[in-house]
């Protein structure tokens, strides 16, 4: 067993923040887990010893003075604060989706419904947003809009796409519905009632775009013969894009979650600010678990990747200041539905042609611009990788793509 004093602090890549204490000889992780090089990694660490001089006794007497300081304080430094917290910005700019709106897209006159804990209705960035509908799935108490998750997930994913504030979220214009369908803890496993909220979005709200940030571990959960998935097919029949988390399990995962395996949904994994991939975010495998086939172009999974980690949104209105850092696939699937809700915004009358339906040979074209518009990795081999799909998401070149097979002219 090493001695206090010989021990290092390693940072752990979801969140630097967060120090784990490892023998000096151990690897750690590898710097691909940070987005730079196995050297660098290394020179992130810190040696322990140092560090406990430096806090004990002295250092954790002034630091207990200097808690009780803020403490007091805190009521004159808030309304300082919010300001300053960094936010997300990169994600919107490095995924086209401010140069979309810069042309003039806000994601008007198209419907989008979210599938989650709720919303926190009272928070100044989402209290002008154009809510189409909300109906409570986890306890019926549809007169209250609200978010009851624990970490409040619902309330984070609408911000990503509909806050119109300290920040301007990815299609602010789109018509909101919000479906109740997780529980405090965010659990997806309550399959009836996630079903349920998939029909109501489709059949009483007739949206345009079903965004699920949720999902199961293949085998488990939800699994592939459910309800859940019953009613996510019938609503890709009906024309409706259905955008869902690949699912937090890692590199090591069987396939992406239940429902983004299936063959018509777009699966969206994350990446890191520094365009690295994320650690947890689940690797696809190469066969349909429905029809037993190998997946073909355009449907291989996951289909793309987006901004996930660190992302800066929308919280209860309980904290103070209302805001909080989300990571994981569930926000990158949110950017890629705000993404296509801003391009169904200029494209949705084409995409449906003469009979105004879209159908699904329309929508795999939509999948198929999607996969040739992809920021491609220059590491990766081939045009599809299991973690990276076709690549990271490029809204811009994503609508161009759509363009050309639409036969439109871009002006």
């Amino acid at each position: 067993m090493p001695a206090l004093d010989r021990l290092e602090l390693m940072p752990e890549p979801e969140d630097p923040r967060l120090l784990t204490t490892v023998d000096p000889r151990a690897p750690g992780y590898p710097g691909s887990a940070y987005g730079m090089s196995d050297e660098e990694a290394r020179r992130l660490r810190w040696p322990l010893d140092p560090l406990k001089e430096a806090l004990w006794p002295w250092g954790a007497v002034f630091f207990s003075i200097g808690t009780v300081a803020l403490l007091l304080a805190w009521p004159f430094v808030d309304s300082y604060l919010t300001p300053l917290l960094p936010d997300s910005e990169w994600a919107y700019e490095t995924t086209g989706i401010r140069e979309l709106q810069d042309g003039g897209l806000s994601g008007e006159g198209v419907s989008v419904c979210i599938v989650d804990t709720g919303m926190d209705i009272r928070h100044p960035d989402l209290s002008g947003i154009n809510l189409a509908g909300f109906r409570d799935f986890f306890d019926e108490g549809n007169q209250e809009v609200k978010d009851v998750g624990s970490e409040f997930h619902g309330t984070m994913m609408t911000g990503i796409l509909a806050s119109n504030g300290t920040f301007l979220g990815a299609a602010p214009e789109a018509s909101i519905s919000i479906a109740l369908a997780l529980g405090p803890e965010g659990s997806s496993g309550q399959q009836d009632r996630v079903s349920l909220a998939i029909r109501w979005c489709r059949i009483t709200q007739e949206a345009d775009i079903i965004s699920l940030s949720l999902g199961s571990d293949p085998g488990q959960g939800m699994g592939i013969e459910t309800e859940t998935v019953t009613a996510v097919q019938e609503a890709l029949e009906e024309g409706i894009f259905v955008i869902a988390a690949a699912g937090n399990t890692g590199a090591e995962s069987s396939d992406v979650s239940v429902p983004a395996n299936i063959q018509g949904v777009i699966a969206v994994g994350a990446y890191r600010s520094s365009g690295a991939i994320w650690g947890d975010s689940a690797s696809g495998s190469n066969i349909d678990p429905y029809s037993g086939q190998p997946r073909e172009y355009p449907h291989q999974k996951p289909e793309i990747i987006a901004p996930g980690v660190n992302i800066f949104s929308t919280a209860s209105t309980e904290l103070d200041p209302p805001y909080a850092y989300s990571s994981g696939t569930s926000d990158s699937t949110v950017f890629v539905t705000g993404a296509l809700a801003l391009i169904l915004e200029e494209y949705g009358d084409a995409i449906a042609g003469e009979d105004g339906k879209i159908d699904l040979e329309e929508m795999s074209m939509v999948k198929r611009a999607l996969a040739n518009s992809a920021n491609q990795d220059p590491s990766s081999s081939g045009n599809h990788s299991s973690r990276l799909g076709y690549g990271s998401l490029n809204s811009v070149e994503w609508a161009n793509q759509l363009s050309f097979e639409l036969n439109i002219d871009v002006q």
